[in-house]
């Protein structure tokens, strides 16, 4: 089994050990992004949060800010937690790559989620982002700088991460009805994660 193929039972396997790692950090080092997400979505819209891991500390901001969240999440116990925490949202165990929910949102968000994904699953991806946007939503997810894979760690196991090249993701976002507002690489700011942020179509 290849180090891609791993990454829903290693996060099943480590939810209570990355939770504890991402409460401890001090730094809500996102909020910029999400703020600047959540101007292009309509006051009170409810948000797509795919990958939402635990629920914290980005669908929580999400909720503060007066959004309903649905969340999806390949693990069963980071779903738990979401539940425990946030009962009136609507919390879903779903694989990414065949999420098909059967209506539209005012925003999808899929931060440091989509990234674990291959090549051909990246790309099979846009299509579903299409078919889950309202029109005019935004779309922010991150990725890679460049094109090429990355292995991490998580607790001691190798953690998969690849990207596509930004002119690929440029191309599948126009493709599937997205216009890029922003593309900010390895922002400094940020964790020097890379964004990317777009918005459908109006007439979609």
């Amino acid at each position: 089994m290849s180090d891609a193929d791993r990454i829903v039972d290693l996060y099943e396997r480590k939810a209570h050990d990355w939770a504890a790692d991402r409460r401890q950090q001090p730094h809500f080092f996102e909020q910029g992004w999400l703020d600047r997400f959540l101007s292009l979505a309509a006051e009170g819209s409810a948000i797509l949060d795919i990958g939402c891991g635990f629920g914290k500390p980005i669908a929580a901001y999400l909720i503060a800010q007066g959004h309903a969240v649905t969340g999806v999440d390949s693990s069963s116990t980071m779903i738990e937690l979401c539940r425990r925490d946030f009962p009136e949202q609507d919390w879903r165990v779903a694989d990414m790559r065949t999420l098909d929910l059967g209506r539209r949102f005012g925003g999808i968000l899929a931060w440091d989620s989509f990234f674990h994904l291959t090549y051909d699953d990246q790309r099979r991806m846009f299509p579903i982002f299409a078919a889950h946007a309202l029109p005019g939503a935004p779309l922010m997810f991150t990725s890679g700088p460049e094109y090429g894979e990355a292995i991490g760690d998580l607790h001691g196991e190798p953690l998969y991460h690849a990207s596509l090249a930004p002119d690929e993701y440029r191309a599948l976002l126009a493709a599937n009805g997205f216009a890029v507002i922003d593309a900010c690489m390895n922002d400094p700011d940020c964790g020097n994660h890379t964004i990317w942020l777009a918005r459908r179509a109006e007439d979609r």
